[in-house]
């Protein structure tokens, strides 16, 4: 097993020296380049990459800053653009060959916000079919011979091989907190309706949600920062956080990788003093697995039956299958699970208590074996459903050597304070595995 993982200065600390003139932005490229380079022929995280429109960038964000001009909060970082989201300069095919070669007329807002706070833009990451199931090329960087996950694959394998410090990708039920599972690294998916959509290919709108992935909370936190306009202050310590465990109704999905994590995991932070209890979810929640399908395939009838009426058997059985099956949902049954899904919002909130997160499985276990699946999102569903905001927390292996990370939920909006439970979380797994 050879692994591609060579971590590179972080986003927060590319920022600092960028701004400090002990570095150039170009510079930076280079380096991340330079990885691409040695590391992209084998993990396949590149849809599109632009070398010449990323060294203008980072020439043009020199030149501001050896004339003394005022740059933005993601001044010369280079970053990754999940194919699902619009790029005027660079195709955006949806990660489906029937898309292939498009351009779209405008950047997705995403894209726009972080252009405007000078992030160089390299290009776009492989992405699954219309975010769904069927897979692109890429591979796990810590084990080819594994999924990366998905459908933010490229994403999450370009972060943790250390070829761009953050990357932009998408969730509408585990495509960003399994891919960062599977490959080690975090990602935040932020609460839904938060982030704009205005862009990115719409599948589920009321499921479908923006969010990045790095190798650090404080990256994140760098992001969130940027995205809100507000100036960017490093994560403090979340002392005497008190964390609600919570194996949840799909436990049973968790193989013997992910139960050998978990249970580490709960007694290093035991031992630490941080989990305050273990919870039960109630069986009138049981039905939220189901609810969230429900939703998601409804709503992709609805968003892609015109990609099936143009394209129709050009597209995959994965995305076809969804949408027959979205045609065949009653009304009521998409308001019941719409209902369901309020009420287990409330539930949650309250369940909580005076807790400050839950923290409950990222993934079944370590990454499959091959490539032609992405794994299951079955942990992540739920919380997609109900719109809460979630980060995955690597720092654990599982029997197999591979990354197996845990998921913290947070509360609508507080996606700084859940930053700052994740780096705190991830310095105690680090210091208890070591």
């Amino acid at each position: 097993m050879t692994r591609h993982i060579h971590p590179r200065a972080s986003a927060v600390a590319i920022h600092s020296a960028i701004t400090r003139r002990e570095t150039t932005a170009e510079a930076v490229l280079m380096d991340s380049l330079e990885c691409i380079g040695q590391v992209d022929p084998v993990v396949h995280a590149w849809k599109h990459l632009d070398v010449d429109a990323a060294l203008r960038q980072a020439r043009a964000l020199d030149a501001r800053l050896a004339a003394g001009s005022e740059v933005g909060l993601l001044s010369g970082i280079p970053l990754a653009i999940k194919d699902l989201i619009d790029t005027a300069d660079m195709p955006t095919a949806y990660g489906s060959a029937v898309y292939e070669g498009h351009r779209p007329a405008a950047d997705a807002e995403v894209v726009r916000q972080v252009r405007d706070a000078d992030a160089v833009i390299l290009g776009k990451t492989v992405t699954t079919e219309f975010a769904y199931f069927s897979p692109g090329a890429t591979a796990n960087p810590w084990d080819t011979a594994h999924t990366p996950g998905g459908s933010s694959s490229g994403s999450a394998a370009a972060v943790a091989s250390g070829m761009v410090p953050l990357a932009f990708g998408s969730q509408t039920a585990g495509s960003l907190i399994r891919p960062a599972s599977y490959c080690g690294v975090f990602a935040l998916k932020p609460t839904h309706g938060w982030v704009s959509g205005a862009g990115v290919k719409a599948f589920a709108p009321s499921l479908d949600t923006v969010g990045w992935l790095a190798n650090s909370a404080e990256d994140l936190e760098l992001m969130r920062a940027a995205l809100e306009g507000e100036r960017f202050t490093p994560l403090q310590e979340a002392l005497g956080m008190r964390l609600l465990s919570c194996r949840t109704h799909e436990w049973s999905y968790s193989d013997a990788g992910g139960s050998h994590v978990w249970d580490r995991a709960l007694g290093l932070l035991s031992k630490a003093g941080v989990l305050e209890a273990s919870l039960d979810l109630p069986a009138s929640m049981s039905g939220l697995l189901q609810a969230q399908k429900t939703v998601m395939a409804r709503e992709a009838a609805l968003n892609l039956g015109g990609d099936i009426i143009e394209y129709g058997a050009r597209l995959s059985h994965h995305i076809r299958d969804l949408v027959a099956a979205g045609h065949a949902i009653a009304d009521e049954d998409y308001a019941a699970a719409k209902s369901l899904a309020s009420q287990g919002v409330h539930e949650v909130l309250t369940l909580m208590g005076q807790a400050d997160a839950l923290l409950v499985p990222a993934a079944p276990g370590e990454a499959p074996r091959g490539l032609a699946a992405t794994g299951d999102p079955v942990f992540s569903r739920v919380w997609t459903l109900l719109g809460l905001p979630c980060v995955n927390v690597p720092g654990l292996f599982g029997p197999g050597g591979l990354p197996v990370g845990l998921q913290l939920v947070g509360r609508p909006r507080e996606e700084r304070k859940l930053l700052a439970i994740a780096q705190s979380l991830h310095r105690l797994l680090k210091s208890g595995s070591e």
